[in-house]
């Protein structure tokens, strides 16, 4: 099979990620301390002398620092970093001549607080005993991702950034950034994401969270001396897999041979590729993230909300800071993870808050995952944000 221009464009560019370790203890909203952060990121391209080109981009849920180019190893992620991280995650989007062109931008991208990829997370070793924190990681709340990427940026010595952006869960910490720091922000862009949690959302992010809190070898979040527990993890990747991507998609894909599992589903026996298809998607999972690592991304979704957040009563309140910033807000038509209507309510709120926004609706037979996977139907519209004058 020919590879896309663009695809092979991006494997040309070999990166690295970097590390930055901030100065105190991290102390979190809920009022626990991390005694040490490192945080995991990469950058591409070259920040002018003025500062004022870079873009931060915020990563997917089960995303890293590493959104283009490749990445053949970064020790730090042991043991989740494997073949499937070693292409970015965004690497049709972000590069020279992208839709997030690094001939023009100074683009950063972080691994979450929380996370599994080089950042310290439930996986890391805690300094008292070099034990993984396991349990003792605290539960952690979006501005608390965004306040440890705007102390990276302090860092950088980046004042204001040209653009926020990023996808779905991304796209959250995305608002939380543009809301947080209205003063450092001045265009954002989120793509497929909303402005407050849905009830349907909730509903799935706890059966995620369910599945894998039932797995027997879940132990409290205390299971890296021992069986990790895979089949709960397994079975939350299958739940959220299945908002992702269209049924239609999903069917295409799953037109190969149906597999058996031996390892597990003795009574029942699969009777459709479909079948055979999530759960292969579930097992790689297993081999790139940490459960306790999803268990705090989970929690920081439900506990997500703009106005509990900045103390105030209404979105509209929210957004009203933010009358000098852009905002370009994509639906796609197939989303059942973030609906189209949510992104129809966050333009509305925007509107009635006085800040300037747009909306695209992107039509794709894909479902959520076309942010990944059809950069022509948003680079031209990308480019206009970033680089037109509206």
């Amino acid at each position: 099979m020919r590879r896309s221009p663009l695809k092979a464009k991006a494997d040309f560019m070999q990166t690295q990620s970097q590390f930055y370790t901030l100065p105190e203890p991290f102390e979190c909203r809920a009022g626990e301390i991390i005694p040490e952060v490192r945080l995991a990121y990469e950058t591409y391209g070259e920040l002018n002398e003025a500062k004022d080109n870079a873009v931060l981009v915020f990563h997917a849920l089960s995303g890293s620092q590493h959104a283009t180019g490749t990445c053949p190893d970064v020790p730090e992620a042991a043991p989740f970093w494997n073949d499937e991280c070693v292409p970015g995650w965004w690497e049709l989007f972000v590069g020279p001549g992208r839709a997030i062109n690094t001939d023009k931008f100074f683009v950063i991208c972080i691994n979450y607080l929380g996370g599994c990829y080089g950042t310290t997370g439930p996986a890391s070793p805690h300094p008292d005993d070099g034990k993984p924190y396991g349990s003792r990681f605290p539960f952690i709340k979006v501005e608390d991702v965004v306040r440890t990427q705007a102390m990276l940026l302090d860092h950088l010595e980046i004042e204001k950034l040209h653009a926020v952006t990023g996808p779905s869960v991304g796209g959250l910490l995305c608002l939380t950034f543009a809301t947080l720091f209205p003063e450092r922000v001045d265009i954002v862009l989120p793509l497929g994401t909303g402005a407050r949690l849905t009830s349907l959302q909730r509903l799935h992010n706890f059966e995620q969270i369910t599945a894998i809190e039932s797995d027997q070898n879940f132990q409290e979040g205390d299971y890296y001396e021992g069986p990790h527990p895979d089949n709960g993890l397994i079975l939350a990747r299958m739940v959220a897999h299945k908002t992702y991507v269209s049924l239609e998609t999903m069917e295409n894909r799953a037109r190969g041979e149906l597999i058996q599992p031996n390892d597990g589903y003795a009574f029942y026996k699969l009777g459709h590729q479909i079948e055979s298809y999530m759960l292969h998607h579930g097992k790689k999972f297993i081999q790139r993230f940490d459960a306790n690592t999803y268990l705090r991304i989970m929690a920081m979704w439900q506990r997500f909300n703009l106005k509990t957040m900045l103390k105030v009563d209404s979105l509209v309140d929210v957004f009203k800071p933010c009358r000098h910033q852009r905002y370009m807000i994509f639906s796609i038509d197939t989303d059942v993870c973030f609906y189209p209507s949510e992104q129809k309510y966050l333009e509305e709120q925007l509107k009635k808050a006085g800040v300037r926004c747009m909306r695209v609706t992107v039509h794709s037979e894909k479902g959520h995952d076309s942010f990944l996977l059809e950069p022509d139907l948003f680079t031209p519209h990308i480019r206009y944000t970033l680089e037109g004058e509206w």
